[in-house]
């Protein structure tokens, strides 16, 4: 597995990551979700991402790997969803944060984001604060954003965060193209999420009212091909090889995907003329942004 310095947060992680929101459902049995946990590490997955909306999955993140917890860099994310206090206020990010460290069954988080608030929430200088004196107590590592659009743009500026979470694939690039660059020069960490475009291929008709609309619209429209290879392999090397992107984090609830996606990533980046392809056919998406995705 490839290993990257996550930025200067003096971190490392592996270029493929595991978003454990499949870990969350109910749906997976329990030993399931353990042997997937164990999969990822053993694979040589070193990055696991969960979040406070992420049903069961920080629960059996700390059930299954807290003997592990070693092995692998911690990334979670909060800013709600705590009973009887405000979402987004300093409580809030505070009691989160305390209640995350609990179910983890861990001392310290490595990555904690504000997940995807509005540009007027994040400005908050009570709400950064908050994160500070986390990072001060030493219960997190890194502070950290993850979300789109302008309030990204202003994150990556700010110099109140170490590193960003955002979309990157073959047919969403705004961040690619408009806040990578810098996020890089100021050393960042970014972790890449729907590297895969949400598999937006699969379906043959338009997906309305699902996930994975917006998406199939624009490949619809850009019309691109994943030429010779399979579309998992072409969406998921160019997303991993994206200048700028430490790690891609994918969600699966199979094994057999976690190590198929390892394979992928090992055989390195598209060629130079496919990457070029992909940025011709979806330039005119690279502003764009249809709310969360």
């Amino acid at each position: 597995m490839i290993v990257r310095d996550f930025g200067s947060t003096g971190l490392r992680v592996s270029a493929l990551g595991f978003g454990a929101g499949h870990i969350g459902s109910p749906d997976l049995g329990e030993d399931d979700a353990g042997r997937l946990l164990h999969h990822a590490l053993d694979v040589g997955i070193t990055l696991i991402d969960t979040a406070r909306g992420y049903g069961l999955s920080e629960e059996r993140i700390g059930r299954h790997l807290k003997e592990r917890r070693g092995e692998f860099v911690l990334s979670s994310k909060g800013g709600y969803g705590i009973d009887n206090v405000l979402d987004w206020t300093p409580d809030n990010i505070r009691l989160g944060i305390e209640r995350a460290l609990r179910t983890l069954q861990t001392d310290v988080i490595d990555i904690f984001h504000l997940h995807s608030c509005p540009l007027d929430t994040l400005r908050q200088e009570d709400l950064l604060g908050a994160l500070d004196a986390a990072r001060e107590r030493g219960e997190i590592r890194v502070a950290a954003y993850s979300g789109e659009n302008e309030a990204l743009a202003w994150a990556a500026q700010s110099s109140r965060f170490g590193s960003l979470q955002t979309s990157v694939n073959v047919v969403d690039q705004w961040s690619l193209r408009h806040v990578l660059p810098e996020a890089a020069a100021r050393g960042l960490g970014i972790i890449a999420k729907r590297p895969v475009a949400n598999a937006a291929w699969r379906f043959q008709t338009r997906p309305t009212g699902q996930y994975e609309e917006v998406y199939w619209d624009r490949l619809q429209a850009g019309g691109l091909t994943p030429g010779e290879l399979d579309w998992d392999e072409f969406a998921l090397r160019f997303s991993t090889f994206a200048p700028g992107v430490h790690s891609v984090i994918v969600g699966t609830s199979r094994s057999e995907r976690l190590t198929r996606n390892a394979e992928i990533v090992a055989r390195g980046p598209l060629p130079e003329d496919e990457i070029q392809r992909v940025m011709a056919a979806f330039g005119p998406y690279a502003g764009e942004w249809q709310g969360e995705i």
